[in-house]
């Protein structure tokens, strides 16, 4: 019996996800110098990482030794109190990415919906798949989740609703008090899956934790990968009920977070000052780059994030013209934009890059 036989049969059409290119790879395959080629692909943060984080995995790295805290306990304890809950209603996971996966294994059978806007994170569809739940995908208007269209898809089937504040790929959000107003008006049996992946950026959130206390089925994820810089090191987080913080403990791998990416994360979490700087920082280069942009007649969706997305005609062949001068971003075919790629938002020089670029681009298919 050949290997294949033996697969489950929805592994073999399961979508695979496309990371942004390490910088490496793009250099070793076009012959270019490693240190001259800038990653504005995956939406990490141009100023590296949180100075309190780094530290505190410094002396983190003397105890590796031995095995992390297989319950997170102090990063819990520290998260509790920073967005004002208990620690029983904090779960954590190797990346947000895995409290996806954990939220599949909990709530997912074959049949049951997931409603998710399009585009959007791509990861929701994927977990919706691997599960063999079925996704309902609601597109965006002008770039906006469409939250009218999303609560009237639910059905008795659906168990996950999934929110992404701000949006990836397109960096839009809803208003705060419509979201508010829109998670209250959702049925009880349907879990409403709130992202805030990007959510340090935005000066304007709701505040979730009424809705949780009032036994509204909430869960609210966060990551430590953007503004504080520790992408490497996969680590994320859910607020919830205790309840439902409880259930994703069940379904974890032990020791799924390992004793480095505590570390940082406790020190970044009391870092206040690193997410105003960072803050600051990307909207100057938002700014920046939506200036050049305009100045060069390409079509941009504003955003609240730190990233771009930029129609330009054939975002597969800009993307890899671009890599020819030792840029990456990210081209976007795979959420329904092939004529468009995202940008992350860089340093100052980097944006400057970016740009001229697109310009040099721009010059030589009117010369043509």
């Amino acid at each position: 019996m050949k290997l294949i036989d033996l697969v489950n049969p929805s592994v073999l059409t399961q979508p695979v996800y496309e990371p942004g290119r390490p910088i490496d790879d793009v250099a070793r395959e076009l012959g270019l110098d490693p240190a001259g080629v800038i990653k504005l692909a995956s939406n990490e943060n141009p100023l590296g990482s949180s100075p309190q984080a780094l530290a505190a995995m410094r002396q983190a790295l003397e105890r590796v030794a031995l095995y992390p805290d297989g319950g997170c306990g102090v990063l819990r304890h520290t998260l509790a109190k920073k967005f004002d809950v208990t620690a029983e209603q904090i779960a954590v996971g190797n990346g947000s990415n895995e409290l996806l996966e954990l939220l599949g294994h909990l709530f997912l059978r074959p049949g049951d919906e997931v409603v998710m806007g399009t585009p959007a994170f791509i990861v929701y569809k994927l977990v919706t798949l691997l599960f063999g739940a079925k996704p309902i995908e609601i597109p965006l208007v002008n770039h906006v989740h469409d939250l009218d269209a999303m609560a009237a898809a639910i059905t008795p089937a659906t168990k996950l609703v999934c929110l992404p504040t701000p949006n990836n790929p397109t960096g839009t959000t809803n208003p705060p008090a419509k979201l508010r107003e829109w998670a209250l008006s959702l049925p009880d049996h349907v879990v409403l899956v709130i992202d805030e992946a990007y959510g340090e950026y935005l000066e304007d959130l709701v505040d979730w934790n009424p809705l949780i206390a009032a036994g509204r089925k909430v869960i609210v994820l966060r990551t430590f990968s953007k503004i504080y810089g520790l992408a490497g090191l996969r680590i994320g987080f859910a607020r919830a009920s205790a309840a439902m913080a409880g259930l994703l403990q069940r379904v974890r791998q032990p020791f799924n977070v390992n004793s480095l990416a505590q570390a940082g994360a406790i020190g970044a979490t009391t870092d206040d000052e690193w997410v105003r700087s960072c803050r600051l920082s990307n909207s100057e280069g938002l700014a920046q780059l939506s200036r050049g942009l305009t100045e060069l007649g390409l079509e941009f969706v504003p955003s609240f994030a730190n990233f771009l997305l930029v129609k330009v005609g054939d975002g597969a062949a800009v993307f890899k013209s671009l890599q020819q001068v030792g840029i990456i971003v990210r081209p976007v075919a795979a959420y329904g934009m092939p004529a468009w790629i995202r940008i992350t938002i860089g340093n100052p020089d980097e944006n400057v890059r970016v740009l001229g670029a697109l310009r040099s681009l721009l010059v030589e298919n009117l010369s043509c």
